[in-house]
């Protein structure tokens, strides 16, 4: 007589989602608006345009960049606007804030273009070990943009879940 082992697992129809697949992928370099003041503190106008122009734009091709000032100096809005201008028609990405700040930014943007219909009365689990560190940010992503549609979501890995939702 042969014994069948079956894998309940793959048998169950759930769906695994693994959040390294929305982690920013590339590298990530830092554009720190102090390095363009005017005596580390004072934004001058004219002289900020003219060190815009003359940044080596190569240095953040196909990159991701978080723009931050680390002195404590007063940023006028648009000058924000002027290195998006600047870095965006070769940077990947052109993110506010620190490493971090652009890694929750990018992984959100990452889950928004997800579409939760595709996983329409499925029971999903959101993996929860992996390589990489992610962010509390895309937990929370992850839960809004599936919990209209799925039937039921869970976190960890197949074999060993905490239930998270499930649809009534």
């Amino acid at each position: 007589m042969e014994t069948m082992i079956k894998n309940k697992v793959a048998e169950s129809g759930i769906v695994t989602i693994d959040l390294e697949d929305f982690y920013p992928k590339g590298d990530i370099v830092l554009f720190d608006i102090k390095d363009y003041l005017f005596m580390g503190l004072i934004l001058k106008e004219k002289d900020f345009r003219l060190a815009l122009q003359n940044v080596e734009i190569e240095n953040y091709r196909d990159k991701y960049v978080a723009v931050t000032c680390t002195a404590d100096a007063i940023i006028p809005m648009w000058a924000y606007m002027l290195i998006a201008s600047t870095l965006q028609p070769v940077a990947k990405d052109v993110v506010y804030g620190n490493e971090q700040a652009l890694i929750n930014t990018i992984i959100i943007k990452n889950l928004t273009r997800m579409n939760g219909e595709e996983y329409a009365d499925k029971r999903v689990v959101v993996k929860g070990c992996g390589d990489v560190e992610i962010p509390e940010t895309a937990y929370l992503q992850i839960t809004n943009v599936l919990r209209p549609y799925v039937k039921s979501i869970m976190y960890g890995e197949p074999c060993s879940t905490v239930p998270i939702y499930k649809k009534r």
